[in-house]
């Protein structure tokens, strides 16, 4: 039986969210298969992805055929390296616990620049957030500026109105 890793659309339309599964090369996109082995949300930012790592590796060395889209996902999460150094291991070039520790030291750097890029995507966001707080008082400044300047020109309106009935209220008692 050829087997294949593969993707199962799910989720809503527009918002699709994919299984990692283990099928026969048969079976069609959204059938049958074999083993669930973990999902893949490509709607977030950077794209989640939950993986049982022992069970991907196993279905891996065994031989089953990943998609192309699966294999990124794989290389990205280590499977393919740990593969690589598995078979290191079985050729005699070092023993389990170097590939063990090969293979941490990838991981934290690996963690490592994924916390730099979310480090500088929320400097970003909080930049982008202090501009658009400038540029909004500044608008707001202007828009006060123009009603105390209104304000002003309709107080000097009411000061004319009033004195021109002054002299008006003055001459009419003395008429009287």
């Amino acid at each position: 039986m050829a087997t294949k890793i593969r993707l199962q659309r799910g989720g809503r339309k527009g918002y699709a969210v994919y299984r990692i599964v283990v099928a026969d090369a048969r079976a069609p996109r959204d059938g049958r298969f074999t083993e669930k082995i973990g999902t893949y949300n490509p709607n977030t930012n950077p794209a989640t992805v939950d993986l049982n790592f022992d069970r991907a590796l196993y279905w891996v060395e065994t031989g089953a055929q990943p998609t192309d889209t699966v294999r990124n996902i794989l290389s990205r999460e280590g499977v393919y390296l740990m593969k690589h150094l598995r078979g290191g291991v079985k050729k005699g070039a070092f023993d389990e616990a170097a590939a063990q520790a090969k293979f941490d030291a990838w991981k934290a750097d690996k963690q490592k620049g994924l916390e730099n890029i979310q480090a500088e995507q929320a400097k970003a966001k909080k930049a982008a957030a202090e501009a658009a707080l400038k540029e909004e008082k500044k608008v707001n400044e202007a828009i006060a500026k123009k009603v105390a300047e209104k304000k002003a020109a309709a107080v000097e309106a009411v000061a004319e109105e009033a004195a021109a009935e002054e002299p008006a209220a003055e001459e009419a008692p003395a008429e009287a």
